[in-house]
């Protein structure tokens, strides 16, 4: 049972004194978000790259998706929270994959170029469409790829089952695999992406924007750490995922009518063999991007995920960061938490509600206020306050009521006159 927790106070002055409730001191506010600090770098050698592409402007709204803390671009962590560790990654988030709460990130909504990270949006959207079990052949367009860029190995004419092909995406991070799911799950590889940024879409990925199935770079392509989080929780949901993502190593099957044998393949994230509780992720590199890094683990019954772009391998390699923000992420106590990671299709019902309706307005983590027999007083979307009545506390909430009026009554007539600061 809700009962309004004003109304409730309102209603029972009235029933003892025939006269409106005394003026009620209001919950306690929230802290408002501290200014932007530096995140903690560690310093990396110089590189020579491309030119960094100019990101879109921000939309406005974009950047507070999962709480206004999140909007900085520097450093976001809770009060009384220890230092992170210092990474050369531009960008990085640490979430709950359970709850959905962000433990602490760096600049979560900045845009930044995801590099094969984004095969984890195109698991994410196809990984449930396809059956495994099913085999397809190799065309030629699925291995036009960038020369020199990470591959499985396909053959033209090759036959390959989709559960092979989805471990050479995960293990191998093959760009000919990537072009190929897209083509089996949407009919082409250009339709494979129209679909990936329909998924980020609904999953409130707002700053993710895919031209390519891999990952390989493309203009516009962008993503952020925030958006990776969404991204990477939404696979590890997936049972499939979980097993393809912890598999060390897996054989490419021989195509005998090619005259080519089998091979091995090995998974490349070090996470799984070097950190433990580790359930897998993603790595990824592009000579734009830098180092990406995607990883989780589990720990004392808690599951973290965590999110990097734009990392140089010296003097720590990508996924090592990685582990070392997962460390940190392990060490907060169970209730730390800057904002949350929303859920697929919230935002798409916010902007749907009529103006004005509570679901227009953007939900977070309400505060709350625990009470006597179960009762708690809680913050709401539409900005009114809550009492929670557990059946068995209304009698309990109903006496200290009265006995509260009556008890106001008495100081006012004891005190008149009185003021304190």
């Amino acid at each position: 049972m809700r009962v309004r927790a004003l109304a409730a106070t309102t209603v029972l002055a009235l029933l003892v004194t025939g006269a409106p409730a005394p003026a009620q001191a209001a919950p306690p506010a929230t802290a408002a978000p501290a200014a932007a600090v530096p995140c903690p770098r560690l310093p990396a050698p110089k590189v020579t790259r491309p030119p960094r592409p100019t990101p879109p402007p921000p939309v406005p709204g974009d950047q507070t998706v999962g709480g206004e803390a999140l909007a900085s671009a520097g450093l976001v962590t809770a009060p009384g929270s220890p230092a992170p560790p210092a990474v050369t990654a531009t960008t990085w988030l640490v979430a709950d994959l359970d709850t959905g709460a962000v433990l602490g990130a760096c600049g979560p909504h900045e845009h930044g170029i995801p590099a094969s990270t984004q095969k984890l949006l195109l698991a994410a959207t196809l990984l449930n469409r396809l059956d495994p079990k099913q085999t397809a052949i190799a065309t030629r367009a699925d291995l036009d790829i960038e020369r020199g860029s990470s591959a499985v190995g396909l053959l033209v004419g090759g036959r390959y089952s989709v559960e092979t092909l989805w471990l050479g995406l995960l293990l191998q991070s093959g760009n000919d695999a990537a072009n190929m799911l897209a083509r089996l799950g949407a009919g082409s590889a250009r339709a494979g992406v129209a679909e990936m940024n329909a998924e980020a879409r609904r999953l409130g990925a707002r700053q993710t924007h895919a031209v390519t199935p891999s990952g390989l770079d493309g203009p516009g392509q962008f993503t952020s750490a925030y958006d990776l989080a969404l991204i990477a929780r939404a696979c590890f949901a997936d049972a499939a995922f979980r097993r393809y993502a912890l598999t060390e190593r897996t054989q490419i099957p021989a195509q005998r009518a090619l005259k080519a044998g089998g091979f091995q393949i090995q998974n490349e994230n070090q996470l799984i063999y070097r950190y433990p509780g580790a359930l897998g992720g993603k790595t990824g590199f592009t000579e734009l991007a830098r180092h990406s890094f995607v990883g989780a683990a589990q720990r004392g019954g808690r599951r973290l995920v965590v999110t990097l772009l734009g990392a140089e391998s010296r003097p720590v390699r990508g996924w090592q960061q990685g582990a070392q923000l997962l460390d940190w992420g392990f060490s907060l106590p169970r209730d730390a938490s800057v904002g949350r990671l929303v859920d697929p299709g919230e935002l798409d019902a916010e902007r749907a509600a009529p103006s004005g309706s509570p679901a227009a307005a953007r939900p977070t983590p309400p505060p709350e206020w625990r009470g006597p027999a179960g009762t708690a007083l809680r913050r709401m979307a539409d900005g009114d306050w809550q009492v929670i009545v557990p059946a068995a506390g209304l009698l309990a909430l109903v006496v200290g009521g009265l006995a509260a009026v009556l008890a106001a009554r008495r100081g006012r007539s004891r005190g008149a006159g009185r003021r304190r600061a």
